[in-house]
Formats: C-alpha cells, structure tokens, sequence
C-alpha cells in the first residue's frame, strides 16, 4: 500500500469511527481531504466561540457605529464610545463620518491625552477593508492604555452603506450599494 492509499484508508477510518450524534439530521460530511473549505477541519465550537468573541471585543460594524450613533443623537446622549478618523487631513476633508474627531496616526502619541478620556472606548477607522491604518491606530491607541476596536470596512462602506458623511463643502450622501447593504430596510437582520 502506497503513502496515498494509506492516508485515504487512514482519513475513512477516522471518519467513520467518529461519533455521528452530533450531526443527526444533516447529510454525510466528506472527508476532510475532500475540499479545500475542509482540508483543515473546523475549529471545537469551544474555540470557536473563543475566537469570535474575541473578534467582536476588537471589531465594529459600521452599521452598528452609524446605529448608535444616530441613537445618541436622536436623545441627546452621549453614544459611549469617540469615533477616530486615523487618516490624513486631505483625507478628512475628502469625507469623514461625522462627529468623528481627526487624529491621523502618527499624532496619536502626542495628542491623544490631550483630546481623549481613557473611561471612554475608541472606534478607529480609515479608509476601508484595503488599508490597516485603523488597525495601526487601535494599536497605537491600545499601547497608551485605551480601550479600542476597529471599524470593518471604514470610510469607504460608511459611505457604500449609504450613511451621511460630510466633506469641506458640507453633508453629503449616496445611495447604499445593495452589495453591502439592504437597499429598502433600515436594518439586515445580521
């Protein structure tokens, strides 16, 4: 029997000594081996659970910001969290989300205390999923003592998404792009 026959026999024998309870009702899985979505097998739901709940202590949807923050403004609260646009100046003037308060990068170390309560977690964004200057920024911001977490999809699905945004001439909106967001709900139900 060669190598591959071997592995093969090997991954049928695991397969089918695996206990099947905790499928009852869901059709047959192949092998691991037999895809590439299955070629590394999902993670325990123990460490599952682990891992994305961690991802939800670093990350915010931007519907979820734009949610609270319209919540806040509809009651007058404070929304209990600052948004932070991590981007250049030209970038800000481009289009930023309002209320956001500016502090670029490479600013952090030396006016964050300044402009920022350490009681009060940070939203961090840029301009979208292709930039990690967020990420840079939460790191810088989460190194001086601040609770932090990112905005997935930044600058560019605030505005895909269609929230209001404002610019040097003023407020503006699009219409949402029905690729990332319900185009005749408030809400997708995520």
């Amino acid at each position: 029997m060669n190598t591959t026959t071997s592995a093969a026999t090997a991954t049928r024998a695991a397969a089918a000594a695996a206990p099947a309870a905790h499928l009852a009702g869901t059709p047959a899985v192949p092998a691991p081996a037999a895809n590439s979505v299955l070629r590394v097998p999902p993670a325990s739901p123990e460490a599952a659970a682990a891992y994305f709940g961690a991802s939800l202590a670093f990350h915010a949807d931007v519907s979820d910001v734009a949610a609270a923050l319209a919540d806040a403004r509809a009651t007058g609260e404070h929304p209990g969290f600052v948004v932070i646009d991590s981007r250049s100046t030209a970038s800000w003037d481009q289009g930023h989300v309002p209320g956001a308060l500016h502090l670029p990068t490479a600013l952090i170390p030396e006016q964050a205390a300044r402009l920022l309560d350490k009681d009060v977690p940070v939203v961090t964004y840029c301009w979208g999923p292709g930039c990690n200057g967020a990420t840079r920024a939460a790191l810088a911001l989460a190194q001086l003592g601040y609770q932090v977490k990112e905005m997935l999809g930044g600058m560019e699905y605030w505005i895909r998404e269609g929230f209001e945004y404002r610019t040097w001439e003023g407020h503006e909106t699009r219409d949402a792009d029905p690729l990332t967001a319900p185009v005749d709900a408030d809400d997708c139900g995520c």
